[in-house]
């Protein structure tokens, strides 16, 4: 695990299956740096997938990869059904420690994602 990086447009938070590594690696075709994180003011739930939600006073823990290209965005983008299941956004998550914070990607579900997201 490294510490968060500044190169936002190539960072993801992920709090779902994604947080495997070997998963992660078959996805993707190798290894990527990762650093925990937590996400405050959102909720993970799972219904037929994991998902987040906004809540007041939530906080998920997860990770963010770092040093992601276009290509691996594609294979994720695939891999998420975006934009039918999930759209990719943008949003400020913390270094799991408190030292410092970063505005990355993140996946948030569509109204076609199965299962419950209220």
């Amino acid at each position: 695990m490294s510490t968060l990086e500044v190169d936002s447009d190539g960072a993801l938070f992920v709090c779902g299956s994604l947080l495997d590594a070997a998963h992660r690696a078959a996805l993707l075709g190798r290894e990527v740096a990762a650093a925990l994180a937590r996400l405050s003011g959102y909720e993970r739930r799972r219904g037929r997938y994991f998902y987040i939600v906004a809540r007041a006073g939530a906080e998920t823990a997860g990770l963010v990869l770092s040093g992601l290209s276009e290509r691996d965005f594609a294979a994720l983008d695939r891999y998420e059904e975006v934009p039918r299941l999930y759209t990719r956004a943008k949003i400020e998550v913390a270094d799991a420690g408190g030292g410092g914070t970063l505005r990355c990607w993140v996946y948030l579900p569509t109204p076609a994602l199965p299962g419950p997201r209220n």
